[in-house]
């Protein structure tokens, strides 16, 4: 059974009947582009304009002869990271990439999109399923809870809520939300917000202007909920996160149409790394491309770009940890039909082999991938999976009719925090990756000093085994979903198992 493809990796719309979650709508982006550097090649005046990434030698900047080739190709630089050798420029050139591939010290170079600047507006619809006050008043809590506590499954279920008995997690410890905007105001997400790791990444260039990490009134509310999942407090207020006691910051990557690009993405995991963050959550993909093929070379530079700065933030300390996708994808085929990309512009379906196109950054190398599982503990009906792909699994939600939890939740879904102080439920590996964020956070406030390879060795090390499910018929129509392969403690639906917070606090 697959289910039907949301544009982005935020989450997942249950069937029809159930409760709904998914993104936000999305207005257009307003942004202008840069003009071309004197001396440019000339250009039709509707020649489109698109943001590209250049590759050069790490650690030492662009050299004058690459900066004054790419200003002859017709291009204007935005920002340049020299540390990891990756320029983000601009050009309306249509030419662009393939001129300055041919400049000695280019190691790659390719378009970041297929829409112009400003992109195109996108046809995402629908909203969380958000709590009434009524919902929020009626809600049952034991003592010692948050109010809306009893509602949130997903504790217990990696023994989050026992966990909390022993630590609640470091406040010298901050995990990084790099997605659509956290809302900081939240009442359960201000107690524990990190401002100076907060930024707004959308350009490629950071900006740290006051606010500019939360989203909009029209933006999603994917990132303030996948905060709340991490990191909401404690104090007696609505919800309670996995790691309630540690940091979260807001790294804005997603423009105001939803589009997660390149530049945004190489500028967040910059971000992180250059700001002491430990773990980075990451519930998303690339876009407009669902999987990057390595043979082609606008798709090639972006997989070296987002690979070098998500490496350079796993150097400075960072455990990246990201979602495995939500269309019950077997990410280790041999071969996937990939219907949607470029999905900021016309898709048209190719068949791709996921062993050399890669979704980023989920594929990368050192990057925890995380599976989803339902209110039961097996694989949500909509969760990627794959034997040698997924690392762990979490708590992602699914359809109460496929996975109903035990009172007093009544939602198969997640609940998170929604931006303007309010609390909700979505569902997806979008949901599934912060609970491990969390975990991991929580490791590493046990072990302050542990690196990012030790972090991500105790995490797997931890985690409860699950065997395959066999045979995987979630939906009992008697038909198989799903394959899975592998033993008990790494198969392609549960990597090396759940994972499991009380280990987290007292191993």
């Amino acid at each position: 059974m697959t289910v039907s493809h949301p544009r982005h990796r935020r989450a997942v719309a249950i069937p029809a009947g159930m409760a709904v979650a998914t993104a936000l709508a999305f207005l257009p982006n307003t942004a202008a582009a840069a003009a071309p550097a004197a001396g440019a090649p000339a250009v039709s005046a509707d020649a489109t304009p698109l943001s590209y990434v250049v590759n050069v030698r790490g650690g030492h900047g662009a050299s004058a002869h690459v900066k004054k080739a790419i200003g002859e190709a017709g291009g204007t630089v935005v920002t340049s990271y020299d540390k990891i050798g990756v320029i983000v420029v601009h050009s309306s050139n249509p030419d662009f990439a393939k001129t300055v591939r041919k400049v000695r010290g280019v190691q790659s170079a390719g378009a970041t999109r297929t829409a112009p600047l400003p992109s195109a507006s996108t046809a995402d619809m629908g909203t969380p399923k958000v709590l009434s006050a009524a919902e929020v008043a009626g809600a049952e809590a034991a003592e010692g809870q948050d109010p809306l506590q009893g509602l949130q499954w997903d504790l217990p279920a990696i023994k989050a809520d026992r966990a909390h008995e022993k630590s609640l997690g470091s406040a010298e410890v901050t995990v990084a939300v790099i997605d659509t905007g956290v809302d900081d105001t939240h009442p359960d997400i201000a107690p524990n917000f990190d401002r100076a790791a907060s930024v707004n990444c959308v350009s490629g260039k950071p900006d740290t202007s006051e606010g500019a990490w939360r989203p909009g009134p029209s933006e999603s509310a994917h990132g303030t909920h996948v905060a709340g999942e991490i990191a909401a407090a404690k104090n007696g207020v609505g919800m309670t996160g996995v790691a309630p006691g540690v940091k979260v910051s807001g790294i804005k990557v997603s423009n105001p149409d939803g589009f997660f690009y390149t530049e945004a993405v190489v500028c967040g995991f910059m971000w992180a790394a250059e700001h002491g963050v430990d773990v980075t959550n990451n519930s998303y993909y690339t876009d407009p491309w669902y999987f990057n093929c390595t043979d082609d070379p606008d798709q090639k530079a972006l997989v070296e770009a987002v690979t070098r700065a998500s490496r350079y933030a796993e150097r400075k300390g960072a455990v990246n940890v990201a979602a495995a996708g939500n269309e019950n994808y077997d990410l280790a085929a041999d071969e996937i039909t990939d219907p949607v990309s470029p999905n900021d512009s016309t898709p048209s379906e190719r068949v791709i082999d996921p062993s050399e196109c890669f979704d980023i950054p989920t594929q990368l190398p050192g990057v925890v991938t995380v599976a989803a599982t339902g209110a039961k503990g097996l694989k949500s009906s909509f969760s990627n999976y794959g034997r040698g792909v997924v690392d762990i699994a979490a708590p992602g939600g699914d359809s109460t009719a496929y996975q109903k939890p035990e009172a007093p939740a009544t939602s198969g879904l997640i609940l998170g925090t929604l931006p303007g102080g309010k609390w909700g439920y979505m569902a997806g590996t979008s949901m599934a990756s912060p609970h491990v964020a969390g975990v991991a956070a929580l490791i590493r406030s046990t072990h302050p000093h542990a690196s990012p390879a030790l972090v991500k060795a105790l995490l797997y090390a931890q985690a409860d085994a699950t065997a395959c499910t066999d045979p995987y018929d979630i939906d009992g129509d008697g038909k198989v979903d799903a394959v899975c392969e592998g033993p008990k403690n790494r198969n392609g639906f549960y990597g090396w198992g759940m994972t499991d917070a009380l280990d987290a606090v007292t191993r």
